[in-house]
């Protein structure tokens, strides 16, 4: 008997997510733990719908605990989103078996990808790659391609393989004690806009319940009657483009200086950003301008979201700072008690707890209740603020 941890984001959850959660499951006798992006996400945009009412359907698919990922690694890039994942499965200290989605659904083939990518022959060759001006990802990829075999750096062409690498990499990393299963993703491709049958990308549906159309067939009944209560309620969509004038105020009263202590900023990238600003008349402008070869659209938007709320380096390095609970089913409940015994990192089950956490602690708390608030004005409903202090743990 086990338990079984995923990490996630759920953005909505839909029958991908559900196949997931049943065949972990089948492996896990004792539980499955799911970490979970809270109301930001690793694109560095708005949840479709907040993180309690997502956790509402991670329990109505499968899962018996939901918990947190902190806000700075839920933005971060695909490393530090591993790490806050794993760190945060670890410190339970109980969780066994790590089980995550996969193109490749072959477990060997990401366990050689990521010992390929922790040789000190991959590491020179990408830092290689990237002083030729190549972004970090591709320098990775070619490094991996010019030392090991097309077979093992083709793993990194696909989204869903690149993170169950990257979550390999970071339990090896912290010394956590997981073995490792990847579920063959079913379906539609990450980000496809054209569904397989039942399956469609979470991509897909987010535009599809953004403009008012039927969701039904491609997300488990318990989901899509969450969903509708949520929408009933003015609770989701979140549309981001009720922050993006805030985002765009902030841009151009910033300073190279106030880019210093944000994440994956380096090389002077800051300054191509508010170069970038000064002509752009909206967000998307904004990356567009930003972009080239070596800097991605996707780090652009990282940071100047990062930026924006106020996630900084310290933050990332200082770990994942405790283990706050969305939500819990009975099996949950019992695993939360286990916890008691065994947690390695301070359990919040309340948002009171948070007074007792040591200072960096309080400080990632107090971000994300003011992200929170950020995120309520993006709602068809404005929500007011501290409502991170007054939402409950979701239950079934």
């Amino acid at each position: 008997m086990s338990v079984a941890g995923i990490i996630a984001e759920f953005n909505p959850l839909h029958n991908g997510h559900a196949y997931l959660l049943s065949q972990a499951k089948q492996f896990a006798g004792d539980g499955v733990v799911v970490v979970m992006s809270g109301n930001f996400t690793q694109r560095a945009g708005l949840a479709l719908l907040s993180s309690r009412w997502r956790a509402k359907m991670a329990l109505s698919a499968g899962a018996d605990l939901v918990l947190e990922l902190p806000l700075p690694f839920a933005v971060a890039s695909a490393g530090y989103f591993a790490r806050g994942g794993v760190e945060t499965l670890a410190s339970l200290g109980f969780v066994d078996m790590l089980v995550f989605g996969s193109e490749c659904g072959d477990t060997d083939l990401l366990l050689q990808t990521a010992g390929a990518l922790l040789s000190q022959e991959t590491d020179r060759a990408t830092q290689d790659f990237i002083r030729q001006g190549l972004s970090f990802p591709a320098a990775r990829e070619r490094a991996v391609r010019t030392c090991f075999s097309d077979e093992i750096a083709n793993v990194l062409k696909e989204p869903n393989n690149v993170l169950g690498v990257e979550y390999i990499l970071a339990a090896k990393k912290l010394g956590a004690p997981f073995s490792f299963t990847t579920v063959p993703r079913v379906g539609a491709a990450h980000d496809a806009q054209n569904p397989q049958g039942d399956f469609a990308s979470a991509s897909f549906l987010r535009s599809q319940a953004e403009q008012g159309f039927s969701v039904e067939r491609y997300m488990p009944a318990s989901a899509v009657a969450l969903l509708r209560e949520a929408a009933e309620k003015g609770e989701c969509p979140a549309d981001f483009r009720k922050l993006e004038t805030a985002v765009l105020a902030f841009l151009r009263k910033a300073s190279p200086e106030d880019f210093l202590h944000v994440p994956d900023v380096s090389e002077g990238i800051e300054n191509r950003i508010l170069d970038a600003v000064r002509a752009a008349d909206s967000l998307q402008a904004v990356f567009d301008n930003a972009k080239t070869k070596r800097y991605t659209h996707a780090r652009i938007r990282r940071i100047v979201l990062s930026a924006f709320l106020g996630v900084t380096k310290e933050m990332l390095q200082n770990g994942v700072p405790y283990l706050r609970v969305l939500g819990a089913n009975e099996q949950g409940l019992s695993l939360l008690k286990r916890a008691e015994h065994t947690a390695k990192k301070p359990l919040l089950l309340r948002a009171s707890d948070a007074r007792a956490l040591p200072k960096a602690g309080q400080a990632v708390f107090s971000l994300t209740c003011k992200a929170t608030d950020l995120y309520n004005l993006s709602l068809p409903k404005v929500r007011p603020c501290s409502t991170e202090m007054t939402d409950p743990i979701c239950f079934p």
